[in-house]
């Protein structure tokens, strides 16, 4: 791997294992890097960890672990506070990692396979309409999550659910037909659960003009081209839209394909086979109080109507049967509820439940000039996913949407996404990789040098530390899909990169050879940073 912190763990679980024959894994060792220089380079609480399992005191497993620790990269450990471990590495050990850069390039930070099949579904919007910012945020996190987690060694499939039967997907027909109707001069109602937006009445006055008075009546025949016409319409939209934003999907998965392969009513008659359904009031009830839920749940209405519950059970059991190893969901802050009943459907379709991870999507507010931006999808004066890369471009709305935790509120805010200030972090990052591409050029004639020896300056240690972390950064961002990890150290190497070019003097004549170790550094840090920002879907300008 080549990461310094990776080293420095499996030398810790080794002497573990010298001192207590007691195995670790080394990704479970937590390695910080102190706030405080005099600290050291690195820090472990392990001792502190390690109490309850060896029933020690923290500074005395800490004392044997030292006294078991074997590693040429070590300078220096001692023992601090109540069992801290801090180490100083070797300086020249950190310049190590240049040579590997440059040998593996975007490869580096590359994990090997770890066997792991990974679905992750998110986005699925409804083909009702355009995708708005609440879409795009889950597309951006979808989409960075699956780059991160293939870095990561995961088998990764990228899966779109698309809602293409029920109400909703009926009131786009019947508003379809209804703009149809008015392209020929009748009189039509869309109705207050219709769709008012401007692309709906574009289609049906398109259909109007290949149709002419062929499909006035709303008869079922005609309604359901209507729905056909209406899904493919908006499906298509969304797709281009994905595509512009730079999100790409494996798997695109119908419900009405599921219901015509009646693997909505086998899912169904399996939760009664499996003793988990009754009947109640004219109703099926699904028994999830079984599963420490609040209350039974409705699966089919008095009126023969399933509940949307069921088709959702139905795909859900599908994604299983394919053999994923790990389900991820992405949904939006209204489902929260949702997951305990999902989950307790699994279960009782005799599903390992903790294979199903749902992470929620907290709203997203766009904020110009002090002010919200107001949103309203189905009456058609949304503020879509185009609107704001038509706002700000892709590259800032990318990055924006990957530096907030997911599960925290977003307000976005449009001034400072177009701004071209250091404040601006998208625009920090890439002028980083565009001033180093500039001074790479100015610089081309130097030979790559052999050893890096000279690479002592405290920026110079800084950056280096920096470009040791990325593969372990990659490992913890896969591991707990937390994408805006990588947001944060693609900063915090852009600062480095600033702070050391502030400091140290690359192209100087009269010392030829520090020159070349510096000049290789930043080729370093110029491959690792474009690949930090692939991975978040953001481009790493040449120029700017």
């Amino acid at each position: 791997m080549g990461a310094m912190d990776q080293t420095l763990r499996q030398a810790l679980a080794l002497a573990v294992k010298q001192a207590y024959d007691l195995d670790l894994e080394p990704n479970e060792i937590i390695i910080e890097i102190p706030k405080r220089k005099e600290q050291g380079d690195y820090s472990t609480n392990m001792a502190m960890k390690l109490t309850k399992t060896l029933r020690t005191k923290p500074v005395e497993i800490a004392q044997n672990i030292m006294n078991n620790l074997q590693s040429d990269s070590i300078e220096h450990v001692e023992i601090a506070g109540p069992g801290f471990l801090n180490f100083v590495m070797k300086k020249d050990e950190y310049a190590r990692v240049i040579p590997t850069i440059l040998e593996l390039k975007e490869n580096y930070g590359q994990l090997a396979d770890n066997h792991i099949k990974v679905n992750l579904e998110y986005v699925s919007a409804n083909p009702t309409g355009s995708l708005h910012l609440g879409h795009a945020r889950g597309a951006a996190w979808g989409d960075s999550c699956a780059r991160i987690m293939k870095k990561a060694g995961y088998d990764v499939t990228r899966e779109y659910y698309v809602n293409d039967a029920g109400n909703q997907i009926g009131n786009l027909a019947l508003s379809l037909w209804a703009r149809y109707a008015q392209a020929h001069g009748q009189e039509a109602e869309i109705g207050e659960d219709g769709y008012l937006g401007a692309d709906v009445k574009e289609k049906a006055e398109q259909l109007a003009k290949e149709y002419p008075n062929q499909l006035l009546e709303p008869t079922k025949e005609n309604l359901d081209f209507f729905r056909k016409e209406g899904i493919a319409f908006e499906l298509d939209k969304i797709k281009e839209d994905l595509d512009r934003f730079r999100v790409h999907f494996d798997v695109w998965t119908s419900e009405q394909a599921l219901r015509d392969a009646k693997k909505v009513d086998e899912a169904l008659k399996q939760l009664g086979d499996n003793g988990y359904t009754y009947e109640k009031d004219g109703a099926l009830w699904f028994r999830t109080t079984d599963f420490n839920d609040d209350k039974d749940r409705v699966l089919r209405k008095q009126d023969g109507s399933l509940t949307y519950l069921v088709p959702d059970i139905a795909y859900h059991d599908d994604k299983y049967r394919r053999g994923f190893d790990m389900l991820v969901n992405f949904f939006g802050a209204d489902h929260h509820g949702y997951i305990p009943r999902l989950k307790a459907s699994m279960s009782a379709l005799h599903h390992d439940p903790d294979k199903l991870n749902v992470d929620i999507i907290q709203m997203v507010r766009l904020v110009s000039n002090g002010e919200e931006v107001k949103m309203s999808k189905r009456l058609g004066n949304a503020t879509t996913i185009n609107d704001l890369m038509d706002l700000v471009g892709v590259d800032a709305a990318r990055y924006f949407f990957s530096a907030r935790a997911l599960d925290t509120h977003l307000d976005f805010d449009l001034d400072l996404a177009v701004s071209k200030t250091n404040e601006n972090p998208v625009y920090y990052a890439q002028y980083a990789h565009a001033r180093i591409c500039s001074i790479l050029k100015q610089t081309e004639g130097y030979s790559t040098p052999t050893d890096f020896k000279d690479l002592t300056h405290e920026k110079e240690i800084d950056l280096l530390k920096t470009l040791q972390e990325y593969p372990s950064v990659i490992e913890q961002t896969a591991r707990t899909r937390q994408v805006h990890r990588i947001s944060h150290y693609i900063q915090n190497l852009a600062a480095k990169f600033h702070s050391f070019y502030g400091a140290c003097k690359v192209n100087d004549p009269q010392n030829p050879e520090l020159s070349a170790q510096r000049i290789a550094l930043l080729q370093a840090v110029q491959i690792v940073l474009a690949d930090a920002l692939s991975l978040i879907g953001v481009s790493a300008p040449e120029s700017m």
